[in-house]
This record gives C-alpha cells, sequence and structure tokens, in this order.
C-alpha cells in the first residue's frame, strides 16, 4: 500500500485516531448499525480511544436519555445536537478529573434513516462532532446533513461507517483547513455513494471558518449538486427547504442584480400564483447561480461569491448554487422534494439557449429527449420580452422565432402553456443590459446607480464590489 493509498484508507485512519493516547470519546449512532465504531474496533487498538459505544433505537430509550421530541422527528438536526450536547458533557464531567491532563476529547453522533425494507423512504442523516482541538480547549462543531445514494442498506452502512471515521480523523488532523476537511470526508468511498448538501462549522477553532464558502466548496469538490442561502445568510438543507413546495426560480450571474430582474421575478410570480391559484405562502422563490460563472479556470473568487449572495439576501431572495447548466437536470433536482408547481423565469436570451440543438450535444435523445424531461407536469417557462433596439416591437414568447426546423416544436410547447409569456412588465427597465451595467460599477459611479436597487447601489460603493473604484 502506498503512502497516498495509507492516508486514504479508512482503517488505517481508525488506527492513527487509536495510535494517539491524547484523543479520548464517544461514538453514538442511530439508524444504521454502529459502522463507525466497529471501524475502530477493526483497525486495534480502540480502548485507547473509545470510552463508550452506544445505539439507542428504541424511540422510548432514546427520549429517555436525549428528551423527547415534539414533532416526533428523530432524524434532525435538532436530535443530532441533544445527542452532541449529552454526550460530550457526559464524556468530560465523568473522565476529566481521572484522565491525563493532555486528553482531548471527542463526541461522535449519527441520527440517520437508511434504506428500509418495508418502505421507499429518503436515505439521509444528521453526522457530527463535538471535539476539543486541544487539552482544556472549549469545543468545536463539524455538522453535516447527507443523503445516502447506495440501492441497499448494509452498504449504505458501510459508506456510513467510512464517513464517519473520515470525519474523525480529519477533525483532529486538519482542523487548520477546513477545505481539506471536507475534501477528505469521501476519502475511501467511491463516487455517487454518499451525499453531503450541508456543513456547518461553529466553535473556537472555526470562528473565522465562512460557511457559506465551505459549503460553496461542497458543489466545488462534486459532493453535491447544489447548496442553499436563506434570506438571512443561513445555509439551508435543501430536503427541508423546498419539501412539498412550490418552486419557482429565476437563474442569472447577479453581478449584481438589476432593476430589470427584479421586475422578472415580480411579473413571473405574479403570473406563477395566478395559473396554478397557487398559495404565496407555500412557495419559494429562488434565485439560481451556477458554478459555471463563479469560477475562471478552476478558480472561484471568494469575494465576489459572497458579494453576490449579500446583495440578493438584501432583497430577500433565497439563494441556490448549482451545478446544473441544462434546465431538465435543475427540474429533475427539485423534483426529488416536491410534486407541486415548478416555474422557471427566462429571458429571451435563455430562450434562443434552450431552442439551440448544440446545447444537449452528448445527450442520446438530443433536444426531443431534454423537452421530455423538462416539460412534464406541472413544470411551466416564463418568458420575459426583449426590447431590441432596432426594432420597435419587444421580442416575447408569442413573436420569437425559433430555428426554423424547430418551429413546430416551439409551437407545440407554446400552445399547450410549457411556455408563458410574461406580461404587465415595466417597459421603463427593459433598456437595462446587465452586463454594461457591471462594465460601468467599474469605472465609478454614475447612471448605473439608477439601474439597481438603491440599497445594493449603496452596498457596491461603500463596499467596493465588484470592482468599484471611486474615482
Amino acid at each position: 500500500m502506498s503512502d497516498r493509498e495509507k492516508t486514504h484508507n479508512t482503517l488505517h485512519k481508525a488506527l492513527e485516531v487509536n495510535l494517539d493516547n491524547c484523543k479520548y470519546g464517544t461514538i453514538v449512532e442511530i439508524g444504521a448499525g454502529q459502522e463507525v465504531a466497529r471501524n475502530f474496533f477493526r483497525a486495534g487498538g480502540a480502548a485507547g480511544t473509545i470510552a463508550k459505544t452506544m445505539s439507542a433505537y428504541d424511540m422510548q430509550v432514546s427520549d429517555d436519555i436525549y428528551g423527547a421530541e415534539e414533532t416526533r422527528r428523530y432524524v434532525t438536526r435538532n436530535r443530532l445536537e441533544k445527542m452532541l450536547d449529552k454526550e460530550y458533557a457526559a464524556v468530560t464531567d465523568l473522565l476529566s478529573p481521572t484522565r491525563p491532563k493532555n486528553t482531548t476529547f471527542f463526541s461522535y453522533a449519527a441520527t440517520v434513516t437508511a434504506k428500509s425494507y418495508l418502505q421507499k423512504n429518503e436515505c439521509h442523516g444528521w453526522i457530527g462532532i463535538r471535539v476539543q482541538l486541544y487539552p482544556g480547549a472549549a469545543p468545536s462543531n463539524i455538522i453535516l446533513h447527507v443523503r445516502m445514494l447506495d440501492n441497499d442498506g448494509s452498504a449504505q452502512q458501510e459508506a456510513l461507517g467510512v464517513l464517519g471515521v473520515n470525519l474523525i480523523h480529519a477533525a483532529f488532523h486538519y482542523f487548520t483547513q477546513p477545505k481539506k476537511i471536507i475534501e477528505s470526508l469521501v476519502d475511501d468511498l467511491e463516487d455517487c455513494r454518499i451525499e453531503i448538501d450541508m456543513i456547518d462549522f461553529s466553535g473556537p477553532y472555526f470562528e473565522e471558518t465562512e460557511n457559506r464558502l465551505m459549503n460553496l466548496h461542497l458543489v466545488h469538490h462534486n459532493l453535491t449538486h447544489a447548496i442553499m442561502f436563506s434570506p438571512d445568510g443561513e445555509v439551508q438543507v435543501p430536503s427541508e427547504l423546498l419539501y412539498k413546495k412550490n418552486i419557482l426560480v429565476i437563474r442569472g450571474n447577479f453581478t449584481p442584480l438589476t432593476k430589470v430582474q427584479l421586475d422578472m421575478t415580480k411579473c413571473g410570480q405574479q403570473h406563477f400564483n395566478e395559473m396554478g391559484n397557487i398559495n404565496s405562502e407555500k412557495t419559494i422563490v429562488l434565485a439560481e447561480i451556477t458554478m459555471a460563472s463563479l469560477t475562471v479556470g478552476n478558480e472561484i473568487n471568494d469575494a465576489d461569491f459572497l458579494a453576490r449572495v449579500d446583495m440578493l439576501n438584501t432583497q430577500g431572495y433565497t439563494v441556490m448554487i448549482s451545478n446544473y447548466l441544462r434546465y431538465f437536470r435543475l427540474r429533475a433536482y427539485f423534483r426529488r422534494y416536491s410534486q407541486l408547481q415548478i416555474g422557471m423565469i427566462l429571458g429571451i436570451s435563455n430562450l434562443e439557449l434552450i431552442f439551440t440543438e448544440e446545447y444537449y450535444k452528448g445527450l442520446e435523445g438530443g433536444i426531443l429527449e431534454a423537452f421530455s424531461k423538462l416539460f412534464q407536469n406541472n413544470t411551466h417557462l416564463y418568458i420575459y420580452p426583449f426590447k431590441n433596439p432596432d426594432q420597435d416591437e419587444l421580442v416575447t414568447a408569442h413573436n420569437f422565432q425559433a430555428p426554423k426546423k424547430l418551429q413546430y416544436l416551439y409551437k407545440y410547447v407554446l400552445d399547450n402553456n410549457y411556455l408563458v409569456g410574461l406580461e404587465n412588465v415595466d417597459e421603463s427597465v427593459l433598456d437595462i443590459n446587465p452586463s454594461e451595467v457591471l462594465a460601468n460599477i467599474k469605472k465609478g459611479r454614475g447612471n448605473w446607480e439608477n439601474q439597481v436597487p438603491e440599497s445594493i447601489a449603496e452596498m457596491i460603493i461603500n463596499k467596493k464590489l465588484l470592482g468599484f473604484v471611486d474615482k
């Protein structure tokens, strides 16, 4: 086994932790066996590392230990945090007086629902570690939400066992490099076995860690397809945010968000609610940015990313970052969590892209396959008009000219209301070109300030965002 293989091997990692007499703690796992603890025992020397292992499967037993859950839901972050609170306090209160002074304590916990023989359930879980990173220190936390993608329960258990060892090992060895912690979580796991769609670092050693950037790294490192931030900037679990919701999304670069994009959202939401007689309280409006628009080569400008999220949050948007370039894949992602209405707001330039056959190169069924997956039940594209400076008439969904050989296909999706032309638009904002706004921002103050929301103009000027220089 090469040195690199050793550093990625599960049992080698477990043994490395076991042989360090300073690390001592508990492992509690509910929902998929005791695979993490088993790996430490298999590696050898676990008596020097593990004070206790436990699986409180029975609800009454679990409630007696950790307290009852009012919602009767046990695979939640709240439940995980109760487990970490209880176990960490127990091990440190009991053993701190008698263990060597150089001991660093930890508690690992997991509450998951793996594949069941009895039902087709969402296979997911909450996993975390509370850990001292030097003797006597206040603890720090790393918490994950994961989806298990294997098709049988035993394989899911095995994957969780590997993930848990990786998390414990990484917390102790890479705590000064949070991105390396993330990258090491899937060591010794084949692709497409585990998806990590949320991570949260907290505590003394992670006070300077920007969790939004860490979650962006999940997408950048292909550990998940999408991440989400609430309007207050908090990282969200997509499955919880989107569950049984009507979903309306506008895709863009948002460098910055302009008044024309605000009008697109307003008109789109109005038509979306009217068409489906939708309860707005059960609707989530997303501003989606693709990873392709955030990267230059393989690098991400962190400041630019945070600026875009901050600006969208000020206008009440929930922000989504995804690696989906094609719209039908974005729709399939939403369908994981909701069977209600899906709406996508597009400009004419995006409509042109959707009706470009080259866009579907590599897809076996080409544009027809893509459309069959995109235009299914309860899915509509809302088309915002375009003002061509060389023409008097607006370009709309009704006079848009698709390529000649696709015109009958276009007529079909239009006649069947898969494409919906937006009306009652604010024509005073149609002259706004987001690319020109960005170019003008880099020249200093100017008319661009009238083309974006006032609060966003103030943010750009005061924080010198998006290349703004006050000349």
